[in-house]
């Protein structure tokens, strides 16, 4: 189990974590099964908030479940891979973004209000880009492990529901890499325009990402290798979030392409480590479609997004409300005097 006072201090530690996993509470799954049919409705009315109900209670331990107290936490980081000029934006806008959040004025912000969601910022030594990837790899050992330890950090009991959204240029980039390191296929498969850029720019990222993978594939033994070698400090501390999300039994509802690139990382070690996790939605990033494809998940939302910072994922907590709502708010057949339905 982690234990903040004593943090992993490399990446077997890492392993060590996921190598026992709580699992589902089936007492909580079990009663919410066995309330559903009571609910005055007809089985299976409310399609997938159901099963969002149902997702919910087992992973909470709470066979009412609720969503309550969702937080949003955007990690920032720096890309070194950025001075091959793979980003329509220069490494200066990490910072200037980060700001706005502070300040308010960024679009996480005003939906975190809409939705009423907590919202922190986390920066992953902002200052300090990792090494280009593109010619060594992007972290030691040791520093991945400790931006991973910085990630765990943010998961706090208390939270029901917790959104890792994340800030970085470049981290697209990175997405792709890693996605193309895990599950093979051509560097085209995984490479998109990020920010909007042009052509000769995607070209450019594209022959970056697939020489990156031949760069490092002897070093590449699992999720964490990859992690360290082509990844980023603050896909790293998302990683390590959604890992302590699942030892602490907090419901993950993951974002677009560079969030499902660091849940990717878990689940190449242990494929039932995202089992705690939904996808909030589909980015109109290429790459995103096949890999919530590769890891066995439906988006709930897709409104042709590609912003990050958590804004798809934390467009989907009222849906989470609802489902929590009408599981444990309706009437049923019994105290509502409503007939059900007569069996054959």
């Amino acid at each position: 189990m982690f234990d903040p006072k004593h943090p992993p201090q490399n990446l077997d530690d890492i392993r060590a974590l996921m190598a026992e996993l709580p699992k589902a509470d089936e007492t909580a799954r079990e009663a919410v099964i066995a309330r559903e049919p009571h609910l005055t409705k007809p089985e299976g009315s409310l399609g997938r908030l159901e099963e969002i109900s149902l997702w919910l209670a087992e992973w909470q331990g709470n066979p009412r479940p609720r969503a309550s107290r969702p937080r949003v936490t955007i990690f920032a980081g720096s890309h070194g891979v950025c001075d091959q000029g793979v980003s329509a934006f220069p490494a200066s806008v990490n910072q200037q973004m980060v700001e706005n959040f502070i300040n308010g004025g960024a679009a996480i912000n005003q939906i975190c209000k809409a939705v009423d969601a907590e919202l922190r910022v986390m920066e992953v030594a902002l200052e300090i880009p990792t090494n280009d990837f593109s010619r060594e790899a992007a972290m030691l050992d040791e520093d991945c492990a400790e931006a991973m330890a910085f990630g765990m950090s943010a998961v706090e009991t208390g939270l029901d529901v917790f959104v890792p959204g994340e800030m970085g240029i470049g981290n697209t980039t990175a997405a792709a890499a890693i996605s193309h390191a895990l599950f093979g296929g051509t560097p085209e498969d995984w490479t998109g325009r990020g920010t909007g850029i042009d052509d000769s720019t995607l070209a450019l990222k594209t022959r970056v990402v697939g020489d990156a993978v031949i760069l490092h594939r002897n070093q590449m033994r699992d999720g964490l290798d990859v992690l360290r070698c082509v990844g980023g400090r603050e896909i790293a501390a998302m990683a390590g979030a959604i890992l302590a999300a699942r030892l602490q039994r907090v419901p993950v509802v993951l974002d677009g392409y560079v969030s499902c690139a660091a849940a990717a990382i878990l689940h190449h070690i242990r494929h039932d480590a995202l089992d705690h996790c939904l996808v909030g939605h589909l980015s109109s990033e290429p790459g995103h479609r096949n890999l919530v494809e590769k890891l066995g998940k439906k988006p709930l939302l897709d409104f042709n997004m590609r912003l990050g910072e958590g804004s798809g994922a934390a467009l989907t907590l009222p849906l989470l409300r609802a489902a929590a709502a009408c599981h444990n708010d309706m009437a049923t057949f019994e105290t509502a005097h409503v007939s059900k339905r007569e069996e054959d």
